[in-house]
């Protein structure tokens, strides 16, 4: 393959990634706007964070089949223009309802597109040392965009309204598709593993009837989830090709490292998404003050990943899994304690930390999962360990929403750090000090 389709190639998996995953982050800062606008609680902006996430999370693995066994760049592009769509549905949504429907058609589309984007590069880049680089700036925009959602989301929100954070998506997203068109080849594998669409119903039954007991507290719907995911375990057992490879995740270092970096994203999105209510309501900030007040997090996460990079060839990963989930942890026990006082400036301190443990974690907890299964099964590995990140996303959004909404800040805080201090043991009881050569 030629250089130049490789770049094309590279240009619209990294424009597509960027939108999607800034998309997740920035509109946490424009949540008060929102519910100004279109009415609702905190119940109801959970909603507009979570049916995002639960769709892209519940439809992450079936996306990845989807494009290996019918065309990758046909689903990477059929994800762009419904991810595309649902982001003008939601920039014009009049009401409640029809924000939250669009936030789900972009879950949709960001679980079709987002899967076919390491495959795609991994065709268009065939040479180890092309495609390692490849993959690393695939990283550094995954990471970038993380991390500057919140301030993008913030300066949008004051200058133009929050309606502007998804008019953003649509040109950004169309460029992608642009390139896609002509400077990305397509690509397919006839004998990958068949859609299991009972699984994949019953996924979306558990999760969707679980995130609806905790947001809305309705804890009749929690039958519902058990019975669904016991009805899941069981055909997934069956299946000649499931969508969770039961063997995968029932033993070993894959299952901790899946439950680490759920947790990682458990606090981190609940988090944003009560930060950024607390401080333009309780404290009064405009969306672009709060956005600021939040730099730290993003500048110091930037600033620091690419020097975690070299600390896990030289020590291993358990050194910085168990460092950077305890320093988010303490991050969010120690934001517990001074939310309730008038100073601001513990604040900087506090997501400067936080930005430190989400660096120390993020790539090792990625490099532990794909190298605890044999390499021909890395692939798998890793889209489950997207899979674990997503559905801490949405539970943190859902678990500390509630709790903020029947109780206080501290309590909602302190209840995400107490999970992140469990993956920190976790971290360093269950994983090696060096990591071990793949099978």
């Amino acid at each position: 393959m030629s250089r130049t389709r490789g770049s094309r190639t590279l240009y619209a998996v990294c424009l597509a990634l960027f939108v999607v995953q800034l998309d997740t982050t920035a509109v946490n800062l424009a949540l008060p706007s929102v519910g100004r606008q279109v009415g609702g609680g905190v119940a109801a902006l959970a909603w507009v964070m979570d049916a995002y996430n639960l769709t892209y999370a519940a439809l992450l693995m079936t996306g990845g089949t989807l494009g290996d066994r019918y065309g990758r760049r046909r689903l990477f592009r059929g994800g762009l223009v419904l991810f595309v769509a649902g982001s003008i549905a939601c920039a014009l949504s009049p009401t409640f309802p029809v924000l939250v429907l669009g936030r789900t058609v972009q879950g949709v589309g960001a679980a079709l597109a987002v899967p076919q984007s390491m495959a795609l590069l991994a065709v268009a880049y065939p040479g180890l040392r092309e495609r390692s680089r490849a993959m690393a700036a695939w990283s550094i925009v995954a990471g970038v965009a993380l991390a500057a959602g919140p301030l993008a989301g913030g300066l949008l929100t004051a200058a133009f309204g929050w309606r502007y954070i998804f008019w953003l998506n649509v040109p950004v997203g169309l460029a992608a598709l642009a390139v896609a068109r002509h400077g990305v080849p397509e690509s397919a594998d006839p004998t990958a593993r068949r859609p299991d669409p009972a699984g994949q119903l019953l996924a979306v039954v558990a999760l969707g009837a679980l995130v609806y007991a905790v947001v809305e507290r309705s804890w009749p719907a929690l039958p519902i989830a058990v019975a669904a995911l016991v009805a899941f375990l069981a055909v997934e057992r069956r299946h000649p090709d499931p969508m969770l490879p039961l063997d995968l995740v029932r033993r070993g270092r894959l299952p901790v490292a899946l439950y680490i970096a759920g947790a990682m994203t458990f606090g981190m999105y609940g988090m944003l998404m009560l930060t950024s209510i607390d401080l333009q309501t309780a404290h009064g900030d405009s969306p672009i003050a709060a956005g600021l007040w939040l730099l730290p997090l993003p500048v110091v996460y930037v600033a620091c990943s690419p020097l975690v990079g070299r600390l896990v060839p030289r020590y291993g990963p358990r050194l910085p899994m168990a460092a950077g989930m305890a320093t988010m942890g303490l991050g969010l026990l120690a934001y517990a304690a001074v939310a309730s006082l008038p100073e601001r400036w513990p604040l900087e301190l506090i997501y400067a930390l936080l930005g430190l443990g989400l660096a120390l974690n993020t790539g090792p907890v990625m490099t532990v999962a794909v190298s605890a299964v044999p390499t021909d099964r890395a692939g798998m590995a890793g889209a489950l360990a997207n899979l674990a990140r997503m559905l801490g996303a949405t539970l943190g959004v859902a678990t500390l929403g509630s709790l903020f909404t029947t109780t206080n800040l501290p309590t909602a805080l302190a209840t995400g750090a107490l999970i992140q201090l469990t993956a920190a043991t976790l971290a360093h009881t269950h994983q090696p000090q060096r990591q071990p050569q793949k099978p």
